[in-house]
């Protein structure tokens, strides 16, 4: 039964302590707060080089995409074949989606060595046949390779459209000849920090590292094949990893982000056993980062004091990992904005529930909170993440999401760095949280 919220109070927080479920929070009707920093299947699709994304489904679900590549000055590598309503029952369905690329491309001068191609819910609920329609193309267009994408939120309950786009991300890859001194560094929207403890221990045991946002080119990009062993740190790209993996016949290893020391050791520690490292080498190089993450955590608390943090999962995989890593290091940690927790992040859900019981989550998607913004309105709080900052109004806020390309201790002590930064230098969050996709090309700046 649909209900009118005009007026309707904000969706009443829970304590952690009274949290008995992964999912507190009703599911139903959903609101999506205008905070558009986190990255879109757009967005990721144009990380592969001289590709280009053809988007088959209604006008309305247009919109999105197309107002996306045209904010990232790529109206140029989109293109789009609109359905209509007779599609659905004249059993073309197939042959629509077959005529309409090949048209596009009919037209382009040159052939992109990649196209992307998104079926929408529509394709889905028909029941089309992706397979017959890329061999189809395939035929007609020998020297391009087409990837199956898909821009299905109705059904994004078996796997997220995030992880769902990260397997068609490497789907082009073929297996190369195997270049021992090259590790794949896959499943990462942004670039990486350089200084990350991932790339010190990689460049330590004298190895290079492919990441995509590097690849300049389709070729660079291909290269990717030639790996010895492919690592991610982001839960999004667990099935991308275990495909590309089973498919290149290489080793995938997955270490977390995340901000739990002993479980920052034990990744760390693996990987440099994996590259050959030399024990005395690693130890040297982990504990360092280590002790210069103690030290920015501490700079920052001395900066920040006592302000209440509000931290929201946009920002960082596991909220609650991060939450309980910065109350135990002194900061007041006040708000979680999370729908759910997920089960990496549930061992710190559990200590934060019993040592800091008061700590109050809110979901971000119930209808109710459309009226945050307007009630917390300059809120003094310190933020972590694009969506805590709207809902408290605070204007001090660490701008990330995803992770923020920072890793291990030594993303802790950028972080820490980031977030005594947000304190000193209020940003205005209308015009922050309104770029889409942090990190890329914007024709709004």
């Amino acid at each position: 039964m649909l209900r009118q919220i005009k007026n309707t109070p904000v969706a009443d927080p829970l304590k952690i302590s009274d949290i008995n479920s992964p999912d507190p929070f009703r599911e139903g009707l959903e609101y999506n707060a205008p905070a558009r920093g986190v990255w879109n299947i757009v967005h990721t699709g144009m990380l592969i080089p001289e590709a280009h994304q053809i988007y088959v489904c209604a006008q309305g679900c247009l919109r999105g995409v197309v107002l996306t590549a045209a904010e990232m000055n790529a109206m140029e590598r989109m293109s789009w074949v609109s359905l209509r309503e007779e599609d659905m029952w004249n059993g073309e369905m197939e042959n629509r989606v077959v005529e309409g690329v090949a048209h596009i491309l009919d037209q382009m001068e040159k052939k992109p060595p990649c196209v992307l191609v998104y079926l929408s819910c529509m394709h889905m609920f028909e029941g089309c046949d992706f397979t017959v329609i890329l061999n189809e193309l395939s035929e007609q267009f020998p020297g391009t390779d087409f990837v199956n994408c898909y821009m299905i939120p109705t059904m994004r309950k078996s796997m997220s459209p995030d992880a769902m786009m990260k397997v068609s991300l490497y789907t082009p890859v073929k297996k190369l000849p195997v270049d021992n001194d090259l590790i794949g560094l896959i499943g990462c929207d942004r670039r990486t920090d350089p200084t990350s403890d991932l790339f010190t221990l990689i460049h330590a045991a004298g190895k290079r590292i492919w990441e995509i946002n590097d690849a300049v080119s389709y070729n660079e990009y291909l290269q990717l094949g030639s790996a010895s062993m492919l690592i991610s740190y982001l839960p999004t790209s667990a099935a991308a990893g275990r495909q590309l993996s089973k498919k290149l016949g290489i080793e995938w290893h997955e270490y977390p982000l995340c901000y739990d020391e002993d479980e920052i050791m034990t990744c760390l520690r693996d990987l440099s056993h994996r590259l050959g490292l030399k024990e005395a080498d690693s130890e040297k190089i982990i504990e360092q980062n280590r002790e210069r993450a103690a030290d920015e955590i501490k700079l920052a608390l001395d900066t920040v004091g006592d302000i209440p943090v509000a931290i929201d999962f946009t920002a960082v995989p596991r909220p609650f990992g991060l939450a309980l890593f910065l109350a135990e290091n002194g900061f007041n940690v006040k708000r979680i904005y999370a729908d759910h927790i997920t089960k990496p992040d549930l061992k710190a859900f559990e200590i934060l529930k019993e040592k800091y019981p008061d700590t109050l989550v809110y979901p971000t998607v119930s209808p109710e909170m459309r009226f945050a913004a307007d009630k917390n309105e300059n809120c003094d709080y310190l933020c972590i993440g694009q969506k805590a900052a709207y809902f408290t109004g605070s204007r001090r806020f660490v701008n990330i999401a995803d992770g923020g390309g920072m890793y291990g201790f030594d993303g802790i002590a950028r972080i820490a760095r980031q977030i005594s930064d947000a304190y000193l230098r209020p940003k205005d969050i209308k015009i922050t949280i309104s770029l889409k996709g942090i990190g890329c090309e914007s024709c709004l700046i």
